[in-house]
């Protein structure tokens, strides 16, 4: 597939915001989703300049699961088709010693924002990606792991940015391979990624950490996953940059993946019901 309608989560900055520009300027039309019009104008004005077609704009704060909820909607008023989703918006390290933060709803941030917002639109999502067949889900998430403890799911213990952060990315990826599973036989294929090692963004800058790498590396491991020869040659797998690898143990318990699926949807009543 060398064109189609794209959604990218957190496209106004980082790798987002390059990947969108890169796909708009290459004939796709792509949804741009932010948390601020300014930024996000900015990168669609970037699109329209390279000659691609029309973007549109699409604002929500993936912290609050209503404003989740209303971002499907608007993509399907916007589009009757979507060729790719990628789950790119997310909240990093913090900075040493930050205090425990919560969402809209109650729930651990990096939690809300990195793992459970991309779980909730892509099922919201999954009848349009599915009308769309073949279609495909690419999850951007992370080398830095660490196991959920299912006793303490939101990390109200020893809380340290970095742990909740590393939680949340194997949650991401766990609801990668669960959904792949889910999704055999549809034409939806799921995989996720970490596109490249502490890359030159602004996460990377305010957390402090050494720059490593490019955007534009991250941005050509995530493109091999949309257009690349790995687009198309599977599903269920986790990537580091343009290599298939192995994530951390957890994600291939099938006990702990139910488990989780379990613990997710039983947060998602609850957050529907306050």
């Amino acid at each position: 597939m060398n064109e189609g309608t794209v959604l990218i989560t957190g496209a106004t900055d980082g790798l987002g915001a390059h990947l969108a520009e890169r796909l708009g300027g290459a004939g796709w039309r792509v949804l741009v989703h932010g948390r601020d019009a300014d930024r996000a104008e900015r990168v669609a004005g970037r699109i329209r300049a390279a000659g691609g077609p029309r973007p549109e704009v699409l604002l929500a704060d993936l912290a609050d699961l209503g404003e989740v909820d209303g971002l499907a909607a608007a993509v399907e008023r916007h589009t009757d088709r979507l060729d790719v989703l990628v789950n790119n918006a997310g909240v990093g390290f913090g900075t040493p010693g930050a205090v425990r933060e919560t969402s809209a709803d109650g729930i651990e941030l990096r939690f809300a924002v990195n793992y459970l917002a991309g779980y909730r639109l892509t099922r919201l999502l999954l009848p349009l990606l599915t009308r769309s067949a073949p279609a495909r889900i690419v999850n951007v998430a992370s080398a830095g792991q660490e196991p959920l403890d299912f006793a303490d799911l939101l990390t109200t213990r020893d809380y340290g940015g970095i742990r909740a952060y590393r939680r949340s990315k194997i949650a991401q990826i766990m609801g990668t391979f669960d959904l792949a599973e889910q999704l055999a036989g549809t034409g939806v294929t799921v995989d996720a990624l970490h596109p490249a090692t502490f890359m030159d963004t602004t996460m990377v800058r305010q957390a402090g950490s050494p720059v490593s790498s490019t955007v534009t590396e991250g941005g050509d491991a995530t493109l091999n996953l949309i257009t690349g020869p790995a687009a198309t040659s599977g599903t269920g797998r986790y990537f580091v940059g343009q290599r298939e690898a192995r994530a951390l143990a957890q994600a291939y318990d099938p006990a702990a993946r139910r488990h989780l699926r379990q613990a997710t949807d039983e947060l998602l009543v609850a957050s529907t019901r306050s």
